[in-house]
């Protein structure tokens, strides 16, 4: 701060540390101007600094404090489920040790009930479902014997009815209760009514939701819902999937806060440094050191009652077991894959020379002769051969996510320890093409041998293929496989499952891989048809099934898209969900057109395609980079595009949309009807397949680019798990 001298005019302030009464000559004064000038300046921008550095504070603190609350919500919510949980459990162990045992007491109890009726009490003494957190109930005047006459009668009463509807495999559990206290005052401690919620996930979730309902109905006492014992087994793993989020959530809010800890510390240091406000920046220390998110400890608290509780339900008390579920680490990278993915790819690169030079010894694709030899390895070793390239583009879009940070495992709810990485996915593509293209090699040679069983090398490495995707081993990717097969069922079956984000967006896939299906198409009715021993291939082409099923393939996965949307639509009720289910079912109808006119290319059918085609294309774009992409979003910084971008160079995306939109325009080549022969034709329908196969790898980076933005923007870092147990209100 400028300190001015007594003897000094406001125009020409003296410098500080001067003596008073000494005027100091022209030059120094006016040195000592913009000296004074100087340190003002500095005063208002550490007055802005610190500010600044007050609102960011108070930022962060209100969001600590929130998180905080709410994660101590969710973990004292998740006691009481564990507990119930406990409850439950125990219940049935009990019921499962008594049940036999009561047979002689339970023929007593008929023979009393023939002579008197039963009770109010006793009538009821079979209505509780579950024991929840224990609720006082006082029972009937009376004495204590009478009250302990009632509760083994009931519990009689109970296990008939139980024994009863577990035939048809329900199960309806009571509990007396425990008598709490002595003497004609006691009171009956009695389990609290409580139901499970289990989402309808699956058909058979569904189905025994519908099945509970139905028994609930059918009775007329009022009791609390029955419960298959299966609900039970699937409780306990939405709770502990519950515990796993909320140590994941604990352990995140801990790095927010001792990061933030940090970051306060290292910026007063450096600022110190600078203005050396040593007395500024000790109250602000001390302000921050006082704040919430530097001094609770309740996190943490909590994070040990956690894993403890983890520790003793979920893991039979072995620490690594339980660290194993709750903080997954992910594998070390070794070499040895990049030496893999090197020693496949060169080893392909050389068989390829070397099938593409004996090829053209042989005259292959130069003579007219070697139709059914094309036909067959055409479908079978481009099946593969996209196959290969999609495993590739993915491994692109693992490098790409992980250069970006885009966190793709917690999106597709993948565990850390067994996802995939980039280097995996290019070894299966590269290890997938050498064996494909060894498999070409052999069987040119068989061929050339003049062997009879040479077309049965493209079949054996169907087999080989199909025999590794389901091999119960943990060889190449058991995890990865086994994930596969279950999204598969899951697409395959919609909308009968839940449609969780790696399901439509493994669907989404398949609608781009059409040319892959017919692929598969052909090679099923070849090879599992015995073709390939009594037949020609025109059996498989030439035949009406087979265009009929080509017809139904061609809409096949856009039936499965949309058919996920409409199960989204039921469950969430977003009406955009339905305007995308109208995009699939626009596709669908293109495609067919485009069939029609493949058989029947008259100018009718020209211009059905051009509109259906035109119509499914618009609306496509629209979705891709309104809808998937996040683009064109209005008032945005950033021309055309929305606020958050990762990449930094904007005219990337630019690009993107441009490439994106060409590739959308292939299905005009069907219209063109390009005069080529018969190999340009599956040269140039391969070409166009894999341009798509790009295109969806293309567009599979920004669809989570856009994902991973809209999560950091609401703070999802860690999925909410719904809990299972909840109370009936009961009169």
């Amino acid at each position: 701060m400028a300190v001015a001298s007594p003897c000094s005019t406001p125009s020409a302030p003296s410098p500080p540390g001067s003596r008073p009464g000494c005027r100091p000559p022209r030059c120094e004064d006016e040195e000592s101007g913009d000296s004074g000038e100087f340190v003002r300046s500095t005063d208002k921008h550490e007055r802005e600094f610190l500010e600044k550095a007050d609102e960011e504070l108070e930022k962060v603190n209100t969001f600590y404090a929130a998180q905080e609350a709410e994660l101590l919500g969710r973990g004292e919510a998740l006691i009481d489920q564990l507990r119930i949980l406990a409850d439950v459990k125990r219940i049935l162990d009990d019921h499962a040790a008594t049940r036999h045992a009561r047979g002689s007491l339970l023929g007593r109890s008929r023979s009393m009930r023939a002579v008197a009726p039963p009770s109010p009490a006793l009538s009821n003494s079979g209505r509780y479902l579950l024991s929840g957190l224990a609720t006082p109930q006082s029972m009937s005047d009376g004495s204590v014997e009478l009250q302990q006459a009632q509760m083994t009668e009931g519990a009689a009463v109970a296990d008939e009815v139980m024994a009863a509807l577990e035939r048809n495999g329900v199960s309806f559990v009571g509990l007396p209760g425990k008598k709490e206290g002595s003497g004609r005052g006691g009171r009956l401690q009695l389990p609290s009514t409580v139901r499970i919620d289990i989402p309808a996930s699956n058909p058979g979730r569904a189905a025994l939701k519908v099945w509970e309902e139905l028994v609930n109905v059918l009775r007329k006492d009022g009791a609390a819902a029955f419960v298959h014992r299966k609900k039970v087994q699937h409780a306990e793993k939405n709770i502990r999937d519950a515990f796993m989020a909320l140590y994941r959530g604990l352990e995140l809010l801990k790095k927010f806060s001792s990061l933030n800890v940090k970051a306060f510390t290292k910026i007063l240091k450096k600022f110190v440094k600078v203005s050396e406000q040593q007395r500024a920046t000790d109250l602000f220390s001390q302000k921050s050191k006082r704040s919430s998110f530097s001094t609770s400890n309740k996190v943490l608290q909590l994070s040990d009652e956690v894993e403890s509780l983890f520790l003793k339900n979920f893991a039979g008390n072995d620490r690594m077991v339980a660290m194993k579920y709750l903080n997954p680490q992910r594998p070390k990278n070794t070499h040895m894959i990049t030496f893999l993915v090197g020693l496949f790819t060169g080893t392909f690169v050389s068989l390829f020379i070397i099938y593409a030079i004996l090829a053209h010894v042989s005259g292959i694709f130069a003579s007219a002769g070697n139709t059914a030899y094309m036909e067959i390895v055409y479908h079978v070793f481009s099946m593969f051969a996209l196959i290969s390239l999609h495993c590739f583009l993915y491994g692109c879009n693992l490098f790409m996510w992980k250069s970006t940070r885009i966190n793709q495992n917690f999106i597709f709810d993948f565990a850390p320890n067994t996802a995939l990485t980039h280097r995996d996915a290019f070894l299966m593509s590269a290890s997938i093409m050498c064996t494909v293209v060894t498999a070409l090699v052999i069987n040119l040679f068989l061929r050339n041998a003049g062997a009879s069983y040479a077309n049965a090398v493209p079949g054996g490495l169907i087999v080989l293929s199909a025999g590794l995707l389901f091999c119960p081993f943990n060889v190449f990717y058991r995890s990865t496989r086994y994930c596969f097969m279950r999204i598969m069922r899951n697409i395959i079956f919609s909308p009968f499952y839940k449609v969780l984000m790696a399901d439509f967006f493994m669907a989404d896939q398949l609608t781009s891989q059409i040319p892959l299906l017919r692929h598969m198409e052909f090679a099923a009715c070849y090879f599992m048809a015995g073709s390939f021993r009594a037949n020609p291939y025109e059996t498989c082409t030439n035949s009406q099934q087979y265009k009929h099923l080509a017809y139904a393939i061609s809409f096949l996965p856009y039936y499965w898209r949309a058919m996920q949307c409409l199960r989204r639509y039921f469950e969430e009720h977003d009406i955009n969900q339905l305007a995308n289910a109208g995009k699939y079912v626009s596709a669908m109808v293109a495609a067919a057109v485009r069939f029609k006119y493949s058989a029947t290319p008259t100018p009718f059918w020209v211009w059905l395609v051009l509109i259906s085609s035109s119509g499914a294309t618009v609306y496509q774009l629209y979705w891709d980079f309104v809808k998937d992409w996040g683009f064109f979003t209005p008032k945005s910084k950033n021309l055309w595009l929305r606020d958050g971008l990762i990449l930094k160079n904007k005219f990337t995306y630019y690009i993107s949309m441009m490439l994106n939109l060409v590739l959308r325009l292939a299905w005009t080549e069907s219209v063109m009807k390009i005069r080529v022969s018969k190999n340009e034709t599956r040269l140039l329908d391969f070409s166009l397949a894999s341009l798509e196969i790009i295109r969806r790898g293309h567009w599979n980076f920004y669809r989570l680019e856009n994902e991973h933005l809209n999560n950091v923007g609401k703070f999802r870092a860690v999925k909410t798990v719904p809990l299972p147990f909840r109370e009936l209100e009961t009169d």
